[in-house]
């Protein structure tokens, strides 16, 4: 049964070959041809070894990446997407957030819970989905009980078909009541009665005693697992609430969804999800590397963390609150800029474990005209769609996304390099006097010019401190 449902989550990838994958990622993320080849391969990789008879398949590990490149060129974006196409469960985690096991921090483990929840999350909602249909109908059940509580469908009856003295027989009263619930389902789908009330009994979630935990590590951890805890030791609390039609039907078929989903089903198939479709991005990993001449103080901790990462990225086993969950063949996309320290700096054997390495190149003039334009989900479009909200039509002229482009790669230049991240702030700047005034200018078309950038940026861009702060 357990590989049945591993394999459900690899069917989906037999057909996004590596070219497929470029061109999602193509969509979305200008440049940076490299690291989406390397991805792609990655992400093929993982339905290639389910196709491997066993017990070979167990020994293929998967090929881990070190991103090299400066902020703001698409790293943390390309597994993320990367994640969204495989339907994975994904979580960016900042290696500096880590301590060394025994000092006040969180520990390694905890990124493959917080996988695990995620995980399960995921899971819930595909499930939700797959039961939603029937959840209404029993949700659509239970409000007609209340709206009809003097009418109850008779069951487990003989039904006779005349009654004494020529009395309406058991029959005719089922097919009246049966008669009457239908019309009032019938009302019901068409929302004639949305504004009647019904009186019903609203669950509440217990209030926990507040304890404090004084721990070197875990304690988000134990605090979840003290909740689950004390949320079976005290029962949920009912009280009797007069609700709208709409807002109790919302509250049955949630309750409805619950009642239908197996949890027990749903925490197996995120575990092995997490275990075959795993993906975690380790952010900042140049931050923990130990560099050249160091061997005290801070340096001894960034090494720790490395120690402690170490068995969890070769393949360890985690304990969670849905069981244990083996690490093998989870997806680990480290990236850094690697400004001070270099990818050898980190410990040999974590090196060993990144065996692919790709680097980024930085952005500028073209790339940002790109970004700003091509993408589906580009700056310029979002923009658009927000002002069209207002009923206004915005454009932007060539050569005012090129002077946008032109001052973004300048600015990043002569001060500090943020990559595509300084468009969304020369982006603000230049519209913000015509967000302030847009509800009062009403439908009309607003076009953006290359000197209507430069008016809205003149200040800012020709004082070096003001952009340092301000762009």
């Amino acid at each position: 049964m357990e590989l049945l449902l591993g394999f459900k989550y690899m069917n989906d990838l037999k057909s996004l070959t590596p070219k497929d994958t470029v061109s999602e990622l193509d969509k979305y993320i200008i440049g940076q041809d490299e690291a989406k080849k390397s991805v792609a391969i990655a992400l093929r990789n993982r339905w290639r070894r389910q196709q491997v008879p066993p017990p070979l398949r167990d020994e293929i590990a998967p090929k881990n990446i070190i991103m090299i490149g400066p902020t703001g060129v698409g790293k943390t974006e390309i597994a993320r997407r990367l994640a969204n196409l495989a339907h994975s469960p994904f979580l960016k985690v900042e290696a500096s957030k880590f301590t060394e096991i025994g000092y006040v921090g969180r520990d390694v483990e905890s990124m493959i819970r917080d996988l695990v929840e995620l995980a399960v999350s995921m899971v819930k909602k595909e499930e939700r989905i797959e039961v939603e249909i029937k959840a209404r109908e029993m949700a659509e059940e239970k409000l007609l009980d209340l709206l009809l509580p003097s009418m109850p469908v008779p069951t487990g009856r003989p039904q006779i078909e005349m009654g004494v003295n020529g009395a309406p027989s058991v029959a005719d009263s089922t097919r009246e009541t049966e008669s009457t619930r239908d019309r009032f389902r019938q009302m019901l789908r068409k929302g004639k009665l949305d504004n009647r009330e019904v009186e019903m009994e609203v669950t509440q979630a217990p209030s926990m005693p507040t304890i404090e935990v004084f721990s070197s590590g875990g304690i988000d951890d134990m605090e979840s697992n003290l909740r689950d805890a004390f949320g079976k030791i005290f029962p949920r609390k009912g009280r009797m609430r007069k609700l709208k039609v709409p807002e109790a039907f919302k509250i049955l078929q949630s309750e409805a969804v619950e009642d239908l989903i197996d949890m027990d089903k749903v925490t197996r198939m995120a575990v092995i999800k997490t275990e075959q479709s795993g993906i975690i991005f380790l952010d900042e990993i140049d931050k923990i590397a130990s560099r050249q001449g160091g061997g005290h103080g801070p340096e001894i901790s960034r090494e720790g963390v490395q120690r402690d990462l170490l068995p969890i990225v070769e393949g360890a086993t985690v304990t969670t609150k849905y069981g244990m969950v083996k690490t093998d063949h989870i997806l680990f996309i480290a990236s850094g800029a690697f400004h001070l320290c270099k990818p050898s700096d980190l410990v040999p054997e974590l090196q060993g474990r990144f065996p692919i390495r790709v680097e980024l190149n930085a952005l500028g003039q073209d790339e940002f005209f790109r970004i700003l334009s091509e993408p589906e989900n580009a700056l310029l479009k979002q923009y658009v769609a927000l002002m069209k909200t207002e009923g206004m039509e915005l454009v932007f002229s060539d050569d005012a996304v090129h002077e946008m482009a032109r001052l973004a790669a300048e600015v990043n230049q002569n001060t500090e390099d943020i990559g595509a991240r300084r468009l969304h702030t020369i982006l603000e700047k230049v519209l913000e006097e015509l967000s302030f005034q847009a509800p009062n200018i009403g439908a009309e078309t607003f076009t953006i010019t290359a000197d209507y950038v430069r008016k809205q940026l003149a200040d800012i861009a020709q004082d070096e401190d003001l952009s340092r702060f301000i762009l």
